[in-house]
């Protein structure tokens, strides 16, 4: 089992997380402090599930060699190395900058293996939020791990809420804010797969573990951040999740 009372985050240098109340949360993050993964379970991207995303690619869908929209929800892995925290300092590779794909991050609470829509958010410990970054690209079926699994390329929380707290995870606002730029904003009511049928699908191969996390996907249209950009991540009433992208000269001199 994996359970959340409250609100779960790890503050950076501490061992463990900390279960603490959304004031609580609150107070801890005021002072600008940075923050690692609430989580170390499997994180696992979803593609093409905002319809808008499905509907950009017009006939494409239809081309070969697949001729068809998918039939089953496409998923990627955000290995380890991808794995970082509030207030995260992303590398950006190259003048194509990092794509700022914000999503719910659906987190696992018990094994689920098979589970019937009707019943999925019984599996369900909490919500986070993740920006999910890659590389712009046009690849759309088969994710490239180039593209999406460079170092700190998936930032989750700052804090997991427990499911309680979420009244309805199909009807929520997600806004992305990078100096400089007009906001992006997405809602998890355009997903083709809503949170109960998309764990339903996914655990109908696979079996999900407690602490696993999943996206519900990327919506299209997200932007670009640059380096020197900051961007934050936010769902209204809940503690924002903000990213830092910087040049490799920059890292490089952290690193000495």
């Amino acid at each position: 089992m994996f359970s959340v009372d409250d609100h779960l985050l790890h503050l950076e240098g501490e061992a463990l997380p900390r279960d603490v109340s959304a004031a609580q949360a609150r107070a801890l993050l005021a002072d600008g402090a940075r923050c690692r993964a609430p989580l170390s379970g499997a994180v696992y991207g979803t593609l093409l599930n905002d319809r808008h995303a499905l509907e950009a690619l017009g006939d494409a869908v239809n081309a070969p060699p697949y001729k068809a929209p998918p039939r089953a929800p496409i998923l990627y892995l955000k290995p380890r190395n991808t794995l970082a925290g509030h207030g995260a300092r992303v590398v950006v590779p190259d003048a194509q900058g990092v794509q700022v794909g914000a999503s719910l991050g659906i987190v696992i609470g018990r094994t689920a293996t098979r589970v019937a829509a009707s019943n999925a958010l019984d599996y369900i410990a909490g919500y986070t939020l993740v920006a999910d970054l890659s590389v712009p690209h046009e690849s759309v079926y088969r994710p490239s791990v180039r593209f999406r699994a460079r170092d700190n390329f998936c930032v989750i929380g700052p804090a997991v809420l427990a499911r309680r707290h979420v009244a309805d995870a199909n009807h929520l606002a997600i806004n992305v804010d990078i100096a400089g730029a007009a906001r992006f904003t997405a809602n998890t009511a355009t997903s083709v797969r809503n949170v109960a049928q998309l764990l339903a699908d996914i655990t109908d191969f696979m079996t999900l573990a407690p602490g696993d996390v999943i996206t519900l996907g990327v919506p299209h249209g997200s932007p670009v951040a640059h380096e020197g950009a900051r961007a934050t991540i936010s769902i209204e009433g809940w503690p924002s999740l903000a990213v830092e992208f910087i040049g490799s000269h920059a890292a490089q001199g952290a690193a000495a």
